[in-house]
């Protein structure tokens, strides 16, 4: 049997710790000093899994302070999660799906650590473009773990979406995004039946459930036909 990686077991000693309750919100964890010296390693492999939490979002670091239990509750976002199919319907229009791509693969290095699961392991990928009136208004890659979805590939989605299935089977607790414009490769502008290159909006999508990091997407959008909006509302103290 293959032994797990040093920083791969302290990040699993921090996790055990948060959800047994030993560590809870806002609490500082051990520094990497201390980690190393535990686990008898040396400081790069306890910054390592100490970074790997802190992109994952679930410890936080404070310069000069230390590290930190990340708040596990959900908060509001400009950037709300919507199913697309709901956007499509509520501006009256009808919704359709074409799947191009469902299948498991072997997770590289960069899928293996946005989804917290060993590298070269088997996770679900799909590639998917929304439709609206029958004109395409979104491509959808995305990568699964299927720890927490085990039936993902047996999905229909042509009548269900991904992020309806998935907020079935691992309802959502977190979520975190990164948007961008970029310009579109010769893959997607076929996709997206763009025949003109114009800038498209990308929206990186990680989300969580209360047993850990459910999927990775990849969302693009032509400029043209996709805009993002949200609400906020502020607490008087």
């Amino acid at each position: 049997m293959t032994q797990r990686p040093k920083f791969a077991l302290i990040k699993q000693h921090i996790i055990d710790n948060i959800q047994a309750a030993k560590w809870v919100e806002n609490q500082r964890v051990p520094s990497e000093n201390e980690l190393a010296e535990q686990f008898s390693v040396s400081r790069m492999t306890a910054r390592r899994a100490l970074s790997e939490l802190t992109e994952a979002g679930i410890l936080t670091r404070s310069q000069g302070l230390g590290t930190f239990v990340a708040s596990l509750k959900s908060q509001s976002s400009l950037l709300e999660i919507k199913n697309i199919a709901d956007e499509v319907q509520a501006r009256n229009g009808v919704y359709s799906c074409s799947v191009l791509s469902l299948e498991s693969i072997s997770a590289v290095a960069p899928i293996a650590i946005a989804l917290g699961v060993e590298i070269n392991s088997q996770v679900y990928r799909s590639v998917l473009v929304h439709n609206e009136n029958e004109q395409p208004l979104q491509v959808e890659e995305r990568f699964v773990n299927p720890a927490l979805a085990i039936h993902y590939l047996q999905q229909d989605f042509n009548h269900v979406t991904p992020h309806e299935y998935l907020s079935q089977v691992a309802p959502l607790t977190e979520a975190r995004h990164t948007v961008e414009a970029i310009m579109p490769t010769s893959e997607v502008c076929q996709w997206l039946s763009l025949y003109n290159e114009e800038p498209c909006l990308q929206v990186i999508r990680r989300t969580w459930s209360s047993e850990g990091i459910v999927s990775f997407a990849r969302l693009i959008s032509p400029g043209s036909k996709y805009r993002l909006g949200g609400h906020l509302t502020f607490k008087r103290h």
